[in-house]
């Protein structure tokens, strides 16, 4: 019998597979900020390709996180007007350094009001319980929300404010390999990573309190060199 040895997945040296499970990364792109792309990447790619956002479109990012950075990116390359939604007023200079067109502080009622019945979709990345009414109002009409990110929580809105306008509320989880490598090729092209921050595993605790307090920009990704 052969001896058993234990296996990592993702903390593996080396993976065995057949080429169809397997994406190719381009040289051009850093391979630190690659990693996330598999996953916060992926799952904003997916969606906005889905729904074909492009030029002439007017997207807001809810929540400039993780999936809300890559979303920015994704989102102004694809050549749509950009705007970010935030409960944080000091993320503006970070989204705009990101290429937003605009920022929205959303605990700002005259704020909001200017945006109501604006943007033809909305991608909401946040995984706290809020106001999905509020921000339905946001939308034009057969203006979409599409969810990435969901809170623990049952969602409730109000009926009438997503009938209203013909509006439409989504979701959507990840994308397959297909997807996923094209998106590689994507970023590829245009120049496009995720925000990491490198950190040893023995740094993996402080690491994981920090990410409780939103205190990364916007992933952290482990040199395995260190474990």
């Amino acid at each position: 019998m052969d001896k058993v040895t234990p296996t990592y997945g993702g903390y593996s040296n080396r993976i065995v597979t057949t080429e169809s499970f397997v994406c190719k990364v381009s040289e051009k792109l850093s391979l630190e900020g690659v990693a996330p792309l598999l996953c916060a990447g992926i799952t904003t790619y997916s969606p906005l390709r889905k729904w074909k956002v492009g030029k002439g479109h007017k997207l807001a990012v809810l929540g400039l996180g993780g999936l809300g950075h890559m979303a920015v990116k994704f989102a102004v390359a694809f050549g749509a007007e950009v705007t970010v939604l935030s409960t944080s007023a000091n993320k503006e200079d970070d989204a705009r350094k990101l290429g937003a067109h605009n920022f929205v502080n959303t605990k700002d009622a005259e704020q909001l009001k200017k945006y109501a019945g604006y943007f033809d979709f909305i991608i909401d990345t946040v995984s706290a319980e809020h106001d999905y009414t509020m921000y339905f109002r946001l939308l034009g009409i057969n203006g979409v929300h599409i969810c990435v990110g969901l809170p623990p929580t049952p969602i409730q809105f109000s009926g009438f404010a997503l009938m209203g306008g013909n509006r439409v509320l989504t979701a959507s989880s990840i994308g397959g390999l297909p997807e996923t490598q094209e998106m590689l090729d994507f970023c590829a092209e245009h120049g496009i990573v995720s925000d990491v921050e490198v950190i040893d595993m023995a740094y993996i605790n402080d690491a994981y309190d920090r990410i409780l307090k939103s205190d990364v920009k916007y992933r952290f990704v482990i040199d395995m060199a260190t474990l």
